[in-house]
């Protein structure tokens, strides 16, 4: 397969009024692009559709990570200068990488306080890109604490305030992790899970936590030289038992996601093609090239130009068929990115 691709054979031209503020009355009701990965061939259909593509014997693969209320405002203890702290992931008991506005103002030491106090912040090291590791100093529960003063941060092409903030959680969301929501996820309900299952689809899930790092752009030409960001995930040795059991009875294994696959890919790459429980952080950057061990069908929103995830999709598809599937959806007037329409490709 052709590998040497760069940075600007994965743009496209989005209209700005395609990338969707705010999330869809219903979740299930989102559009649904249905693609033959190896014909290219393409179907405009409706989420709630997914259940026709889905055969019994098959599992279905969800992260379970929820979103933190990562976003918290404070002030300098010295001089009460205004400061925004996002939480990117906890490093180790109450260190965090952080990003921090303004950064000029976070040098080593300065203290940060948030609500009267009652959470406090120091600068314990600068960070390459920009982060700071802070330590945090409190009395009680520190997520407790969190979800009194923090806020769920929306990704930066999203203009739109969101009325209710478990519109970018999963259904299943159970995970205290991330900073950003596995947004293929996002279209699942309840009840449509549980028509899945009663089809007799294994439901399986796994836990990432999403960084920031999703939304950072690609800046070399060469897509080669691009430096991934770490994720931490997690497979259960019942999740790893469930998946062998699908492999084993000639089932596929569906991810929801970009973030399942990441989990799923690195496990399979890490053990030779097998799936075992497994836990850590993974840096895999899929492109065009990579030989997929796991998945073998997946769910996933539109994803930005030049990005890893439109990479990732593409050494699935080929990148001339995402491409012009892209292309089908801009001119269908899909909803593109985090609360927008999903793809569907086997």
């Amino acid at each position: 397969m052709e590998t040497n691709y760069t940075l600007n054979d994965f743009d496209y031209n989005l209209p700005h009024e395609l990338i969707a503020q705010t999330p869809i009355k219903d979740r299930d009701t989102s559009r649904l692009l249905v693609m033959d990965h190896q014909t290219g061939n393409l179907k405009d259909q409706h989420f709630y559709d997914i259940i026709d593509y889905l055969n019994p014997g098959d599992a279905l693969v969800m992260n379970n990570s929820k979103v933190m209320p990562a976003r918290i405002y404070g002030e300098k203890e010295e001089t009460h200068a205004h400061m925004e702290v996002l939480l990117l992931h906890n490093i180790e008991g109450d260190k965090w990488e952080t990003l921090m506005k303004p950064a000029k103002r976070a040098k080593v030491g300065t203290t940060v306080s948030f609500g009267d106090g009652k959470l406090k912040a120091v600068v314990t090291k600068e960070l390459e890109h920009g982060g700071r590791e802070i330590e945090f100093k409190y009395d009680g529960i520190f997520i407790e604490i969190l979800e009194q003063l923090g806020e769920t941060p929306l990704p930066p092409y999203i203009k739109e305030k969101l009325d209710d903030p478990d519109r970018y959680q999963t259904v299943y969301a159970k995970e205290m992790g991330s900073a950003a929501a596995p947004t293929a996820g996002l279209h699942w309900t309840k009840e449509l899970l549980q028509k899945v299952q009663d089809k007799g689809i294994k439901l399986v899930y796994l836990t990432l936590h999403v960084g920031l790092g999703t939304f950072r752009p690609v800046d070399e030409e060469n897509i080669e030289d691009h430096k991934m960001h770490s994720e931490f995930y997690q497979l259960s040795q019942d999740a790893a038992d469930t998946l062998n059991e699908v492999k084993s009875n000639g089932g596929r294994i569906v991810a929801t996601g970009t973030t399942s696959i990441r989990t799923l890919e690195t496990i399979g790459t890490k053990f030779n093609g097998e799936i075992k429980a497994d836990s850590g952080w993974t840096d895999i950057f899929i492109k065009p090239g990579y030989d997929w061990k796991v998945v073998n069908a997946f769910i996933t929103n539109f994803h930005l130009p030049k990005s890893t995830l439109v990479m990732l999709v593409a050494s699935f598809t080929g990148r001339d068929n995402i491409l012009n599937a892209y292309h089908h959806a801009i001119d269908e007037k899909y909803r593109f990115f985090s609360f927008g329409d999903a793809m569907y490709i086997y």
